[in-house]
């Protein structure tokens, strides 16, 4: 290595960095910037606290090491804080002490990316991170960190496991022989960057296996250039852990091995658990297995790291919301620009003599902006807008009912999916019948890749035949038996929907309220906004009933938040300075209609915060159901007021449901408000 990976520059010893993570990671990002190693500590900051936000990088022992690749880096560098006061980087057992920032250039060397893992590794030896905190220099630091990631003293003190070049040893037997009598467990880990993460949850399982005498070797698919496992040493294997964030490569090589499946965080916070369930899970023959499909069969409810029938549907279910939001907020948001543009008349068919296509459509496809309609250019563009958020929304209940096949049936049963989403459509069945199409996909898609079949058919079942027979089987069903009931059910509640007045669309929108602010962003959030969008779906077909129902569900999503940061506004000694600072950030998530927002809050003290929110959200989507208030955008928050029928009462009901969320909130913490709480609040007063 022609320049070192850290300095005196970049190491900071003792320092009072900031009260939480963002302030700490600025002040490492600065370090490297002096040192010459960004270009813009601003984008190196806002790349690591984005990777932050999608999982927390503190670990066990007050070690935090947030990470992150950008273009502005311009060599693989570290950068280490010893703080004098702790901060919390969500990891369970406390705040951290120890920070590491760990920057990596964009598509940086594989060489640089080994070096950046041996340090991750090396943070799971307890030695190591003693001597760290008792190191009295930074050349003490620089000294230590150089031999941790130094590759011949690395090798020297661990010799390095067959089956994975990347990760250090994992036992005293070759591979592919385990020793008489010992259980033999084989890993993969793997998180979405693959720089530290997927390193430390192999080490952490390593040091696991050999406090229980197990016999282990691991598979890092990380940046690191990766040796797959031998043959014979999948064979040889009792059960298998797949500790990974992302998708797991060559899953299929380990059929009907018994599983244990975690994301990357569970194999470092809890690995001698995950240890102990995999040997239990070698010695269960109910235990769940990887299926010859690459996919996992956690039928056995029984398993810990199986999920009943139910649970395994909620799954699949929320797996196809979660890839079809996309197409809804992206096709939803264009249409809306569409009506901004053009009007809502855009939507109307007065155009086209056949009456197939309706005024966007037609507009779109026999004008350009050199032959523009009578409306001029900002109706052409509107129409071009109108017609690609309609072509994207007609995709979002295909994408809904292939992803749950996939979340059921892995790869194969994608294509059935799509096709039972077609159909839907076709029959008029819509969301509803994507939901049960999607289901019974996966499911026969599933069923199908169990059947006995001679060897060299294998090779044909995930590419011919598992989407040939298991779309004959979703598409007959939804033809021949399922439609036109299913079809019934969707007309059934759409007149239900135009019918409803007064009374009734109140507590349809107190209904719809609660279940906004259950959970936040959780499956009952999201049963509530896929109702919501899919009434919605066809711009052209939705009444009234459908935009006022898409308006209380965005207005009680937008509460959580901002009732939040408005509460740590008006009583921040009620809050941690942690949760003072998400207050700040509530804001903007609150206003763009980011639910999420609040779940910081409510992971903390759930039981005063989320009854505290649903009575908010429900007053807003009342409100919202009594005012009449339309919404014809299903994403957005307060920056689409112009897909409103009328922006200010929709404005005044998410303000009463905020002001009444925030109230009640701070009431419920100030009932259990503790001396501690109060001292906080005097000296955020003072301050």
């Amino acid at each position: 290595m022609t320049e070192q990976i850290i300095t005196a520059q970049t190491v900071s010893l003792d320092v009072d960095a900031g009260a939480d993570p963002a302030a700490v990671i600025t002040t490492l990002a600065d370090a490297l910037a002096a040192a010459g190693r960004t270009t813009d500590p601003a984008d190196l900051a806002r790349a690591a606290l984005e990777r932050e936000a999608k999982s927390a990088t503190g670990l066990p022992g007050g070690i935090a090491i947030p990470h992150a690749r950008t273009a502005s880096v311009t060599s693989a560098s570290l950068a280490m804080a010893r703080l004098s006061r702790k901060v919390d980087f969500g990891a369970p057992d406390g705040p951290a002490d120890l920070v590491f920032l760990i920057a990596a250039p964009e598509g940086g060397a594989a060489a640089h990316m080994k070096l950046l893992s041996s340090l991750a590794r090396s943070l799971v030896r307890p030695d190591f991170v003693a001597a760290l905190r008792e190191a009295e220099t930074d050349d003490r630091v620089i000294e230590l960190v150089t031999e941790a990631i130094d590759p011949d003293a690395k090798q020297e003190a661990t010799p390095p496991a067959a089956p994975a070049t990347a990760t250090p040893a994992d036992a005293e037997t070759p591979a592919g022989k385990p020793a008489e009598g010992r259980p033999r467990v084989l890993a993969i880990t793997a998180c979405p960057t693959g720089i530290a993460h997927t390193y430390m949850a192999a080490d952490a399982l390593k040091y696991a296996a050999e406090r229980a005498g197990v016999d282990f070797a691991v598979e890092t698919q990380g940046s690191s250039a990766t040796t797959p496992f031998d043959p014979d040493v999948i064979a040889s294997a009792d059960a298998v852990i797949f500790a990974t964030d992302i998708g797991v490569k060559g899953k299929g090589r380990f059929h009907g091995k018994p599983v244990i499946a975690s994301g990357v965080k569970r194999a470092i916070n809890e690995p001698d658990t995950m240890i102990a369930e995999a040997v239990a899970a070698a010695q269960n023959p109910e235990a769940p297995r990887v299926t010859d499909d690459g996919g996992t069969d956690a039928a056995a409810s029984g398993s810990s790291s199986g999920l009943g029938l139910a649970g395994r549907t909620r799954q699949a279910l929320m797996t196809g919301v979660s890839y079809m939001i996309p197409f809804v907020a992206a096709g939803g948001l264009l249409i809306a620009l569409g009506f901004l543009l053009a009007g809502y008349e855009i939507a109307n068919s007065t155009l086209d003599a056949g009456g197939s296509l309706n005024d966007a459509a037609f507009i779109a496809l026999n004008n350009s902006l050199w032959d523009l309609p009578s409306g001029g250019l900002l109706q052409y563009l509107g129409a071009v807008s109108f017609a690609i958020g309609s072509g994207v929304m007609g995709l979002a209940v295909p994408v809904l009912a292939g992803y749950i096949s996939f979340a059921i049936a892995d790869r194969p049963g994608i294509a059935p999916g799509f096709v039972a989403g077609i159909v839907s459509l076709a029959v008029g069945a819509s969301f509803i019948g994507a939901l049960i199409g999607g289901l019974i996909a996966g499911a026969a898609c599933l069923w199908i890749s169990r059947l006995p079949v001679p060897q060299w058919a294998r090779g044909l079942m995930p590419v011919v035949v598992i989407p040939l027979f298991g779309s004959l089987i979703v598409g007959g069903l939804l033809y021949l038996v399922l439609g036109k009931p299913l079809a019934w059910l969707t007309e059934q509640m759409n007149s239900g929907l135009e019918s409803m007045s007064g009374g009734s669309a109140v507590v349809l929108g107190i209904v719809l309220g609660l279940m906004m602010c259950f959970d936040l962003g959780g499956p009952v959030n999201k049963t509530a906004y896929l109702f919501a969008t899919a009434g919605i779906a066809d711009a052209a077909t939705a009444g009234p009933a459908q935009f006022q129902i898409m308006a209380a569900v965005m207005c009680a999503g937008m509460v959580p938040p901002l009732a939040l940061a408005l509460a740590t506004v008006l009583r921040p000694g009620l809050f941690t300075e942690p949760e003072r600072e998400n207050g700040k950030a509530a804001w903007l998530l609150g206003a763009s209609f980011i639910s999420e927002g609040a779940i910081p809050f409510a992971a903390a003290d759930p039981f005063r915060v989320i009854p505290s929110m649903m009575a908010g959200g429900a007053l807003s989507g009342a409100l919202i159901m009594a005012f009449g208030v339309e919404l014809r955008a299903p994403h957005g928050g307060i920056f689409v007021f112009f897909a409103m029928n009328n922006w200010v009462l929709f404005l005044v009901a998410l303000l009463a449901g905020t002001v009444l969320s925030a109230v009640v909130v701070i009431a419920a913490k100030q009932f259990g408000r503790t001396r501690e709480m109060a001292a906080a609040d005097l000296e955020v007063v003072a301050a």
